[in-house]
């Protein structure tokens, strides 16, 4: 497949509070964001026109731009209606949408108190992170990078800077043949995937890690919610490593992974059976449900 380069494409960015062609969206090579890594953004799907929970990454956005000591100078209306904004600009229903703030380029230096806050977004066609086949399952490595303790790292915060451990991850289990890898944490506990939260089918439960140094995805409330809903009962506990045999099913969620069975861990082998079905059929239901019965369900 071939790839088209991210800084040449059509369409149309919104950028500081207005709208400009795709590759006119370009940024100082000095700014504090590239350099430090003082940067969080957001990543959401659009179904049928509406981005699916876009009140709940507005505020994770805020969020976390706060836990990096920086507050977005637009309120969440203005954000939402810049997405909206975007995705009008570039004809888009079903796409992916990135909000990314940053701080400038008006002190390189560790402190970072004079810089200007700036927040881009931009939306493209992109189907689900693991292909068109992925409900046949995908297969994991056992990543020999950890999640950091949440005593040295903002890990509630959807920082770019986290990130950069995901993606030695990820080309470390793609080197090995896999398409992505499981995380433990600092202690050496499961934890998540590369970029995306895990949940485990034992004794007919969901079982998820606790997100103690690792982000509490939207989707993975969402899935949790709708387990619920299906009287399928949910644990949020601590999952060691010698406990993936216990498994039946296992899954990835996020927003970029949507509901993905896995059928491997390492040595483990699962098979997609009626749990993961069932949340998969009720998720790709929900999110093109209005938004205010979206509320409802996922509650």
């Amino acid at each position: 497949m071939t790839l088209v380069p991210f800084d040449d494409r059509d369409g149309m960015i919104w950028w500081d509070g207005a709208l400009m062609p795709w590759r006119e969206a370009r940024l100082h090579v000095l700014s504090h964001g590239l350099h430090y890594a003082s940067a969080v953004f957001e990543g959401e799907r659009a179904y049928g026109g509406t981005v699916f929970r876009l009140g709940d990454h507005t505020k994770r956005l805020q969020n976390s731009a706060r836990l990096l000591g920086f507050s977005i100078p637009w309120t969440a209306e203005e954000i939402d209606d810049a997405v909206t904004a975007v995705l009008a600009a570039n004809a888009l229903t079903d796409a992916y949408v990135r909000p990314i703030a940053w701080r400038g380029a008006e002190q390189l230096s560790v402190a970072a108190q004079q810089t200007k806050i700036h927040l881009a977004i931009a939306a493209w066609p992109w189907p689900n992170l693991f292909g068109a086949d992925r409900m046949q399952g995908v297969r994991l490595g056992i990543a020999t990078w950890r999640r950091p303790s949440p005593e040295t790292a903002p890990t509630a915060s959807k920082a770019t800077g986290l990130y950069m451990i995901g993606t030695l991850a990820k080309h470390e289990a793609e080197a090995a043949g896999f398409q992505d890898a499981l995380m433990l944490d600092w202690r050496g506990q499961v934890a998540e995937a590369t970029g995306a939260n895990v949940f485990f089918v034992i004794d007919g439960a969901l079982h998820t890690p606790t997100p103690e140094g690792f982000l509490d995805g939207i989707t993975r409330r969402t899935v949790m919610s709708l387990a619920r809903h299906r009287q399928i009962r949910v644990v949020e506990r601590a999952i060691m490593p010698e406990e993936l045999e216990a498994a039946s099913e296992a899954l990835l969620v996020g927003t970029a992974a949507e509901v993905t069975p896995i059928r491997q861990i390492g040595a483990h082998h699962y098979t997609p059976g009626r749990i993961t079905e069932t949340i998969a059929r009720d998720y790709a239901e929900l999110v093109r449900l209005p938004p205010e019965e979206v509320t409802r369900r996922a509650a």
